[in-house]
């Protein structure tokens, strides 16, 4: 479902990185996950190290930290994504990254390959991480946080991760490392707003996102409606965000 959602709107889109994409401004009051999370990436990088990208989807941000690595593989279930990260390869940056479709449940690496494993807001099958990188690799995360637009998806009453409110994603990603053999060095969460212009903009977010992955513009334009009128401020349409980074390394 969510593999065949992703390849929908990579061809409608033409990619996350590279095709169109909503405007929008951000507050962040105790930082900027992402920022954090590639900062985390590339202080661990180096030029004898190999990484993988899990969920790599277009190869956008798998190209912005590839200069920094001996070579990064890029894996993905999505066909459409792959074959428009592929379509990058002439880039320079490009040169050591090799993509292939794989499920990252059950990849074909052998064990204790990667120096790093990284994922960005896909699923986390950290027992499969933890077989493939060696010992004292490093796993790095940036996830989405049970709290993510939660006040959107009451109104909706659906979505991805609903009702899971008090299941803590910060804490049971950090017992589960734990669990297999890792240290857990880094785990935050990171609560901040995203303001969109117009809601034009919001329905075009809408549906690129798997917030609703049945998300109808027009069938569900009156639950949109309700949001918007109840969440539009004078930065534009509030919409809350959560995301957890966790850095991780393999003791055993």
């Amino acid at each position: 479902m969510v593999s065949n959602f992703y390849d929908k709107i990579a061809k409608k889109l033409g990619g996350y990185g590279y095709g169109a994409s909503p405007q929008y401004t951000s507050e962040y009051p105790s930082g900027e996950p992402e920022k954090v999370f590639k900062e985390k990436i590339l202080g661990l990088a180096s030029k004898d190290k190999i990484a993988l990208d899990i969920g790599c989807a277009d190869g956008k941000f798998t190209l912005s930290v590839a200069p920094a690595f001996k070579k990064i593989y890029g894996i993905d279930t999505s066909k459409v994504n792959l074959d428009i990260a592929k379509n990058h390869g002439g880039d320079r940056k490009s040169k050591n990254v090799e993509y292939s479709p794989q499920d990252a449940s059950r990849t074909l690496f052998k064990d204790s390959f990667f120096d790093i494993a990284y994922c960005r807001r896909g699923p986390s099958f950290y027992k499969e991480c933890h077989r493939i990188l060696k010992t004292k690799g490093y796993y790095l995360q940036i996830g989405i946080g049970e709290m993510d637009t939660i006040e959107l998806k009451e109104i909706f009453g659906k979505g991805q991760g609903y009702g899971k409110w008090n299941k803590s994603v910060l804490d049971e990603g950090s017992k589960e490392l734990q669990e297999l053999g890792f240290k857990v060095i880094f785990a935050k969460n990171y609560h901040y707003f995203e303001y969109y212009p117009s809601y034009k903009e919001f329905d075009l977010f809408l549906q690129g996102v798997p917030i609703f992955e049945d998300f109808d513009s027009e069938k569900d334009r009156p639950l949109l409606e309700s949001y918007v009128k109840k969440f539009n401020t004078k930065k534009g349409i509030k919409l809350s965000r959560h995301r957890v980074v966790f850095e991780a390394r393999k003791e055993r």
